[in-house]
């Protein structure tokens, strides 16, 4: 339903994303963007990066079909902090009939590590859904991950050693 405080023109879309002091247009007239960012460049110091390719880890790419995201940079880069960028790749991020909540194992003496690498998988999930059931299965853990756990997680990270480039369309 339309919102009676919308003024804009009904076949005009305009959206503005801005994070600290990056600013992204997305629009469906080249026209009205054009205008908005001489507006915006008439009060601010900015310049116009062009097409958008790269955004807060995010890659995209532009295509027939449509938009593909991935964060193949990213991810390789928790897999190398990890040092299992030699590692054997996996074929599925998590066990099947895992028994993970059940694990009696030792508790890891310093959580740091496995927190940061949550954090990071769980910002990873945005362009990769398909981790966001292991990743919310090993965020439970967090107050006091076990070596099983901390496995779990070398296992997700073989796992996006496989394929890095996965993403998603839209």
């Amino acid at each position: 339903m339309r919102s009676y405080a919308d003024y804009c023109k009904r076949d005009t879309f305009l959206g503005l994303l801005v994070y600290v002091h990056d600013i992204i247009l997305a629009r469906n007239d080249a026209s009205t963007c054009q205008v908005f960012k001489d507006y915006l460049h008439s009060c601010f110091r900015m310049k116009d990066l062009g097409l958008l390719k790269y955004f807060l880890g995010i890659e995209v790419a532009r295509g027939p079909k449509g938009l593909f995201m991935c964060q193949r940079k990213y991810a390789l880069e928790i897999v190398d902090e990890c040092n299992l960028l030699g590692s054997n790749p996996v074929d599925s991020p998590i066990e099947e009939n895992h028994k993970l909540a059940l694990a009696d194992g030792d508790y890891i003496e310093d959580a740091t590590q496995y927190h940061r690498l949550i954090r990071r998988l769980i910002y990873l999930t945005i362009t990769r859904p398909k981790l966001s059931y292991v990743v919310h299965i090993l965020s439970h853990f967090m107050p006091n991950p076990r070596r099983e756990h901390f496995n779990a997680t070398q296992r997700v990270l073989r796992y996006i050693k496989c394929n890095p480039t996965l993403g998603i369309l839209l």
